[in-house]
């Protein structure tokens, strides 16, 4: 029997990569889990339906909201996973791809925590994880936009955490280093490399890590864990 069975969990983002991965690992722990994406999403196998959601669409999160609670009656897991990034300087950012970048990255988790909310607080229980990056803690060259909105991911974080603790409700952080997904694959080998030298334990992470990590918090036996920011990066953050 799975640590999570009965609960009823939603996962942005889950057409690839760690979201894919986070849909997998919370159904096999035994949730049933709504997996959206903006992208076409494979059969993800039982416990999990998949939804086309842009996270960016208020409207839409609250029709995928909707119907979670007339199926379900409650919600007890957010993963705000969906995200992009953006490799601009500062000097050479467009306020266009600023725009694109936090309305996906930062305004959808936003979106999803007060969408989540909603269903939460009138059954005192809930736990979200908003899925950050080592690039929401510290700096590498460029990716201006990204940087902003990964940081405000973190105190956004915390401010659910410390707002809705006695309502029941826990909020943490995780923050992926260089993990094998078709985001990092697409990066130039120059950029990848940097960040694996950079990694003590010398070589990157795959997406199961990261959704392991993600169980671990929405479960029981993290009951008195909230506000956290869990690094998954092979030791980066601890240089």
């Amino acid at each position: 029997m799975g640590t999570l069975t009965g609960r009823v969990a939603l996962v942005t983002g889950a057409a690839q990569g760690i979201g894919h991965a986070v849909a997998t690992v919370l159904a096999e722990a035994g949730a049933e889990v709504t997996a959206t994406d903006v992208r076409d999403q494979s059969d993800l196998g039982d416990h999990i339906r998949t939804r086309s959601h842009d996270v960016t669409d208020a409207a839409r999160w609250a029709e995928i909201v909707d119907e979670i609670e007339a199926d379900h009656g409650r919600l007890d897991i957010l993963v705000n996973n969906a995200g992009v990034s953006g490799y601009d300087d500062l000097h050479e950012l467009s306020l266009a791809e600023w725009n694109r970048i936090i309305a996906i990255n930062q305004t959808g988790v936003l979106i999803g925590m007060q969408q989540a909310l909603r269903l939460m607080r009138p059954q005192r229980s809930g736990a979200i994880v908003n899925i950050s990056s080592i690039c929401g803690a510290t700096s590498v060259k460029g990716v201006a936009a990204y940087h902003a909105s990964k940081h405000a991911v973190l105190t956004m974080t915390k401010n659910a955490a410390v707002s809705y603790a006695r309502e029941g409700i826990r909020a943490n952080a995780v923050l992926p280093g260089w993990i094998r997904t078709p985001l990092t694959l697409g990066q130039t080998d120059e950029l990848n490399g940097a960040f694996l030298d950079a990694t003590p334990m010398g070589v990157g992470g795959e997406p199961v890590d990261v959704a392991r990590a993600v169980s671990f918090l929405v479960s029981d036996d993290a009951r008195f864990i909230t506000g956290v920011d869990l690094p998954v990066d092979g030791g980066y953050l601890a240089r």
